[in-house]
């Protein structure tokens, strides 16, 4: 009986430090996730001011391609 009783506290303590374990490693995943996260949309911020920053060089470009067609037609006058 008493082989038994000693069997049962075992598997209870066994039990128990199983799922605290399993907690914890639950609870850190899920911290580095967050802050996986957040580095990601840090990241996605910075492809997108990128891009726009791309589009304006663009466009800047193509001005001043026409102000230079203009000034030679200018000068050809």
């Amino acid at each position: 009986m008493e082989a038994i009783i000693v069997a049962l506290i075992g598997l209870a303590g066994s039990a128990a430090g199983s799922l605290c374990g399993v907690l914890v490693s639950s609870k850190l995943t899920h911290y580095r996730l967050e802050q996986l996260e957040k580095k990601v949309e840090v990241h996605n911020q910075v492809i997108d001011r990128v891009y726009k920053l791309e589009e304006r060089t663009e466009l800047q470009e193509e001005k001043i391609k026409v102000a230079n067609h203009r000034i030679e037609d200018l000068e050809k006058k």
